[in-house]
């Protein structure tokens, strides 16, 4: 597998509606497998195939319970509230203050392209809204609440 290159804010291909995955291909595999190693090398919990500059509807995430493949993913159910530091890989160095659901529902296909339902809570609720989102070309900026801060500056200083 490959890492590649992840598209940072002012790229065009952030702010495209992705479109569906038909069906499964060696290419979509590739791009899972690549989609994980790229996820991982950057310390990431989450990545969606526009962020590698790919228009297709396939999340992966990982919150520290097990690697996620998520195909076409909707959102059908959620829950509750919680506000928390949200960032993004597209965004390095910085961070943002996001009000999200604290329970969320999806319905997606797994890497066979059967149909799966999962659950998710508190960070993996957050991850399943985040990389969705990228999905339909929204960048979380949009929902941060008094703009963006430097994640670096609280560290700054700390040795």
């Amino acid at each position: 597998m490959a890492i590649r290159k992840i598209r940072e804010l002012g790229d065009d291909v952030l702010t495209k509606t992705c479109k569906s995955v038909p069906k499964m291909t060696l290419r979509t595999k590739i791009l899972i497998g690549d989609m994980f190693d790229t996820m991982y090398h950057a310390a990431g919990v989450g990545l969606a195939a526009p962020q590698v500059g790919v228009l297709k509807r396939i999340v992966t995430i990982d919150v520290g319970e097990g690697p996620i493949v998520l195909i076409n993913p909707e959102i059908i159910e959620t829950s509750g509230e919680q506000t928390g530091e949200e960032g993004c890989l597209s965004i390095p160095g910085k961070a943002g203050t996001v009000t999200r659901p604290n329970y969320v529902k999806v319905r997606a296909l797994n890497e066979d392209m059967e149909e799966i339902e999962l659950e998710g809570e508190e960070l993996l609720a957050r991850a399943f809204c985040h990389e969705i989102d990228h999905l339909d070309g929204k960048v979380y900026v949009e929902l941060a609440e008094g703009g963006l801060y430097d994640v670096t500056a609280e560290t700054e200083g700390e040795e």
